[in-house]
């Protein structure tokens, strides 16, 4: 039985010790580590496999690919389902559809090591550093300018979720003043660990020196960050998304960048990962990372322990 994982960045799957799980059952694990963005080349990759396993959103199996692969017959996706499985295709063709659960923890952790590296620009002054220029975080003396801490400034947290409430409690921690933002499910939830609410959108991106998305992408949230709410920023401000890219207006960021409000960003998440990165890679008011949310150990073990249970049941029927 042939199982294969798409888009192991780094080719760790197979050295994980969740891939035990597939031992003894006569599984052929089959692991790709270059991603595959033409659907064709992606079904000659993928003929003759009979269960393939997602790593989150990272491709995108679409009806075609399905209808192209007969033998298939089962996917699993780690985390959570999203929107990158034509499930009615799945239906149609007999496939079983299988995904697993979230943890907050790495993504809420590399969230605030966003904000601490891009408000202390440690980055640009390790790279000077690297090339032996001390104290320095521009080529250009005349560019240069300091990091600032974060005690005593206003964090802001758009939805208090497993994610964004974790957030908020290391800027509390900090010696932040927190004040969040979303549905009702969040004023109860930040209210009782003792952080304010602000119901009004345009007051919240206005006093907030730093800001972090932590919205959950749905057709309600879609392009829900617009340029007016982004220019409404302090000055010197930072904006950090680590949700999905597709929660700001396209375009819209960059804009807003040009302007000097905000005057940064982290950003984790892309359009059209990997290639829609270029976009902002080497901005000299971005900090980008490729999607490494959930990319560590501890989550790729627990993501793959359920994957592949889920695989070595279907396996052993």
């Amino acid at each position: 039985m042939r199982v294969t994982v798409l888009d192991d960045y780094q080719g760790i799957v197979s050295e994980l010790d969740a891939a035990r799980m597939l031992d003894g059952v006569g599984a052929e694990l089959n692991v790709l580590t270059t991603h595959i963005d033409d659907e064709a080349a992606l079904i000659d990759a993928l003929r003759g496999t009979h269960c393939l396993v997602l790593i989150r959103e990272r491709s995108s199996i679409t009806a075609a690919v399905i209808a192209a692969l007969p033998d298939l017959k089962l996917i699993v996706q780690t985390g959570r389902l999203s929107g990158c499985i034509d499930l009615d295709a799945c239906k149609q063709h007999g496939i079983v559809v299988r995904d697993g659960t979230g943890n907050p923890i790495a993504p809420a952790e590399l969230t605030w090591a966003l904000v601490l590296a891009a408000s202390r620009r440690v980055v640009p002054y390790a790279v000077r550093l690297d090339a032996g220029v001390w104290q320095r975080s521009e080529d250009r003396i005349e560019n240069e300018q300091l990091g600032r801490s974060l005690h005593g400034r206003t964090l802001g947290v758009w939805a208090h979720g497993k994610i964004g409430s974790r957030v908020a409690a290391f800027g509390k921690a900090f010696g932040m003043k927190v004040v969040v933002h979303g549905r009702e499910g969040s004023r109860a939830s930040a209210e009782q660990a003792g952080h304010t609410f602000m119901a009004d959108r345009r007051a919240f991106f206005a006093c907030a020196d730093v800001l972090s998305l932590q919205l959950r992408l749905n057709d309600d949230t879609r392009h829900i960050v617009t340029l007016e709410d982004l220019i409404a920023m302090p000055g010197g401000s930072l904006l950090v998304n680590t949700s999905r890219a597709e929660l700001i207006a396209p375009g819209v960021l960059l804009t807003a960048l040009a302007t000097g409000r905000p005057a940064q960003a982290a950003l984790d998440v892309f359009e059209d990962e990997p290639s829609g990165a270029s976009l902002y890679a080497g901005h000299p008011q971005v900090l980008a990372t490729p999607h490494l949310g959930f990319v560590e150990r501890d989550t790729y073990e627990s993501y793959f322990g359920e994957a592949f249970v889920h695989v070595r049941r279907f396996i052993q029927g």
